[in-house]
């Protein structure tokens, strides 16, 4: 039940996006909301879903609530969210260097007839 209740949370994109904020730091929710252009309440409700997957830690500092990714938690699927991004990073990293190559001076491909 655990491992359908933790792929059905991170299928949804900004839940992905919350997961990849706080797997090295916790984070306050209003500097996870920060990070969003939705609303307080939205980012609420997928830290909940997150929270209730048992994919974040939930720690309490007077009125301010700490999340942090479970890593731990997640058994395999942890992995696979580590993998996945790194993919995702050396695709960008392919791409820059792509587009730094193109915009250098005298390459032909950038230059016009």
């Amino acid at each position: 039940m655990f491992f359908m209740d933790a792929v059905r949370a991170v299928a949804e994109p900004r839940r992905r996006e919350i997961l990849r904020l706080v797997w090295d730091a916790e984070l306050s929710a209003g500097e996870i909301a920060e990070r969003f252009d939705v609303t307080f309440g939205a980012v609420s409700q997928h830290l909940k879903v997150l929270r209730d997957s048992g994919l974040v830690t939930l720690r309490q500092d007077g009125k301010k609530r700490f999340y942090r990714a479970d890593r731990e938690g997640m058994g395999p699927l942890a992995d696979y969210l580590q993998s996945m991004w790194a993919a995702k990073l050396d695709t960008l990293a392919e791409l820059a260097e792509a587009a730094e190559q193109a915009e250098r001076p005298g390459n032909s491909e950038g230059a016009s007839p």
